[in-house]
């Protein structure tokens, strides 16, 4: 009777627990991408925020100060950049508009029969009309947005906040509910430390380092439209398979087409030797060997994140994946069961 009894407690208490992380999961998915943003910068600045806590001796003062700095570094740029790229992007899209794609096409086939010429202009046309109502229609959309977005972003900055200040009691609070061993929860702990760090700075710093080396190159060459490419450049870096050259080449392509041949060679060289080279440069100061991920799950992870979770997908997916490879290996190693505490 007292088993039944037992047994009947413990089941009420789970399914207690289960409804209330239903209703958590519900109650937070609104803002789900805002705190795991928060939780995210504030790994990758807890350095800066150690040593600026190492000065002051003030958690709170030294988390503020941080935080105003991301502050910042975030919102000024973007005050002064926005109306210069939302100008810009316009401007592509006009002058995408005017392209006769049925010239273009009837020069790279010539001798093919007029209807594959037809067919094919239609074809690039209207990719290039659906690709330009699409980024109005999200332009528009972000602009309704806007108050949801500052929720957002006030929600991100509280958790990044106390995330810092209280980061401490956060890892103690985590531990203690860790169902995993000590020993096994230090090395899994190391593990996703690495991983991290491959993710994070392996691929997305050291892109925004590589893309924006690319924007130097782009506005000193005198480059059209220099700071949407430099933004293409950011992104196409930071795809592991991939990188700045998918920009960089065509902006070199049109500046010798357009009589720069000069200009065009010192800048090909730039790209070529300085920018397209950094990632190899930094990656072994920055990522252990031991704790890389391949390029393949991170470049599935940040695919499929992308098209899950947006923008943040870029560091959400590889990591799901890379966590989810983590515990696979130690089944298959049949590990797994004896990671976790037995009762």
């Amino acid at each position: 009777m007292n088993v039944d009894a037992k047994s009947i407690n413990k089941f009420s208490a789970m399914a207690i627990i289960l409804f209330l992380v239903i209703a958590t999961f519900i109650l937070l998915k609104p803002i789900f991408l805002a705190i795991i943003t928060g939780l995210i910068l504030a790994y990758i600045v807890n350095p800066i925020y150690k040593k600026t806590n190492s000065l002051i001796k003030r958690p709170t003062i030294s988390a503020f100060i941080v935080s105003f700095l991301l502050l910042a570094l975030v919102l000024i740029p973007l005050w002064f950049l926005v109306p210069v790229l939302v100008n810009q992007v316009f401007e592509i899209f006009k002058f995408m508009q005017g392209i006769s794609f049925g010239k273009i096409v009837s020069s790279l086939f010539k001798g093919v029969p007029p209807e594959f010429t037809t067919q094919l202009s239609s074809v690039l046309s209207n990719f290039v009309n659906n690709t330009i109502v699409s980024v109005l229609n999200w332009l528009a959309k972000f602009l309704l947005d806007l108050p949801n977005l500052l929720l957002q972003g006030a929600v991100f900055i509280f958790v990044f906040f106390f995330t810092l200040r209280d980061q401490e009691k956060l890892k103690k609070y985590v531990s203690e509910l860790s169902p995993l061993k000590k020993q096994q929860e230090k090395i899994f702990i190391d593990e996703f430390k690495g991983i991290t760090n491959s993710i994070i700075f392996g691929y997305i710093i050291i892109g925004l380092i590589q893309g924006v080396a690319a924007g130097i190159g782009f506005f000193v060459f005198g480059v059209p439209r220099a700071l949407f490419l430099t933004i293409l450049a950011v992104f196409s870096s930071m795809f592991p398979l991939f990188g700045p050259w998918l920009v960089w080449v065509p902006a070199a392509i049109y500046l010798f087409s357009h009589g720069n041949a000069f200009v065009a060679i010192i800048f090909t060289v730039y790209c070529a030797l300085i920018v397209s080279s950094l990632d190899n440069i930094l990656r072994p100061y920055i990522v252990s060997k031991n704790s890389s991920i391949s390029p393949v799950v991170a470049l599935i992870g940040m695919i499929g994140g992308l098209l899950v979770f947006g923008l943040l997908g870029l560091v959400l997916g590889p990591l799901i994946l890379a966590y989810l490879i983590i515990f696979l290996t130690a089944y298959k190693n049949k590990q797994l069961s004896s990671m976790f505490h037995q009762e």
